[in-house]
């Protein structure tokens, strides 16, 4: 019984820290919006690294985005974009870290960070591209306002009155 014990404290206990460590990498897993005389607000936390990632959405599915200001576009790794059904469009030569490639433009329709929702967005699928975030671009940041300060990245898009 005794060995029981240790047992489940012991999946408890990695349990825990797995959840711990994912939120200091990850400090917007649901990210709260603040609503104003014409504007969405979205507050974000700078996680370990001084990186921002946010949970959001690609139309209704599920992602965590990584905001990449000196991205020119949204970037999506293929095996994420072959899960959200995105159709590759016209072949594109791309400069990664990795070396060159060649990824396929396509559109978003609907890019959701909090309650800021963003259209018709231009993205790249992008071959051996690492893991499941996306790289959050200027294809989507230049329809919105930000600041950052103190370790906060204010995203703010301006709504009709």
């Amino acid at each position: 019984m005794l060995l029981l014990a240790w047992g489940a404290g012991l999946l408890l206990a990695t349990h825990f820290f797995g959840v711990w460590e994912a939120r200091r990498d990850n400090p917007n897993q649901q990210p709260q919006s603040v609503h104003g005389d014409g504007f969405i607000e979205v507050r974000l936390a700078s996680g370990r690294g001084g990186h921002y990632l946010l949970d959001g959405r690609i139309d209704a599915t599920a992602v965590t985005f990584l905001l990449d200001t000196g991205a020119t576009q949204v970037a999506i790794p293929a095996g994420l974009a072959k899960r959200l059904e995105l159709a590759p469009g016209a072949p594109v030569e791309l400069s990664t870290a990795n070396g060159r490639v060649t990824g396929w433009r396509t559109r978003l329709n609907q890019l959701q960070l909090g309650d800021i929702v963003l259209h018709d967005v231009a993205a790249l699928i992008v071959p051996n591209m690492d893991g499941d975030q996306v790289l959050l671009g200027m294809s989507a940041l230049r329809q919105l306002e930000f600041t950052q300060r103190d370790g906060t990245l204010v995203l703010r898009q301006s709504t009709p009155q």
